[in-house]
């Protein structure tokens, strides 16, 4: 396991704290995570299931033995695990990097509490080096750029070849200044034809669960 990994898996286990006694529990995207979900069975955590940010989070769910429910179905989600791209010292977030933003901002909406799990390098002082994900209604695409680099400046790039699991597309905003990050995403959201802006400030993660290299921090 390369070092980078170990962080991962550090702090994926710590993550297991927060999911005491919930009988579901939201999983998010990406490569932490799946660290997260390996500790699930290695541990043997005991739950009745999964709500899933995505369908590779979900295959690899089941693929665990892990029951994946429709978020439809169920009453509560008392705590979601997932990654972040960047995060401030406020606990906001950028991200959507794998492109299941909208999906994991509807189960961080839905769930009592939000746990990020990340590692050193994505903490910043504040949002932007890493692109911003926007996921748009296909047809829009073209004129949401616009409107961002028109209102916000920075340099849209199409992500071409990459189909959402909802069927939309995704632009990248590189290059922004992103000094206010709530005001920000409710102007975003406000532009016809966006689906979700992978800025996470509104609703901020609750916990932030860092790695380094000899210890994990709580934030």
């Amino acid at each position: 396991m390369t070092p980078q990994d170990q962080k991962k898996r550090k702090t994926a286990e710590a993550a297991l704290d927060y999911i005491k006694g919930a009988r579901v529990i939201g999983v998010g995207t990406g490569s932490t995570v799946n660290h997260f979900i390996d500790c699930l069975v290695d541990y043997k955590i005991d739950i009745d299931g999964a709500v899933s940010s995505s369908e590779g989070t979900t295959q690899r769910l089941k693929d665990a033995g892990i029951p994946v429910l429709d978020l439809n179905d169920v009453n509560e989600v008392k705590v979601y695990i997932d990654g972040a791209d960047e995060v401030d010292p406020s606990k906001r977030l950028i991200k959507g990097g794998g492109g299941a933003l909208t999906r994991e901002k509807i189960i961080t909406d839905a769930c009592d509490q939000f746990v990020c799990i990340v590692d050193e390098s994505k903490m910043v002082n504040s949002l932007g080096a890493f692109p911003l994900p926007i996921e748009v209604i296909p047809m829009s695409r073209s004129y949401v750029a616009r409107q961002v680099m028109s209102k916000f400046g920075g340099q849209p790039e199409w992500r071409e070849n990459f189909i959402t699991d909802n069927g939309n597309q995704i632009i990248d905003i590189h290059n922004l200044d992103i000094s206010d990050p709530v005001a920000m995403e409710k102007e975003i959201n406000d532009i016809p034809g966006v689906i979700t802006v992978g800025l996470f400030a509104i609703k901020p993660a609750d916990v932030v669960l860092i790695a380094y290299d000899d210890e994990t921090k709580v934030m």
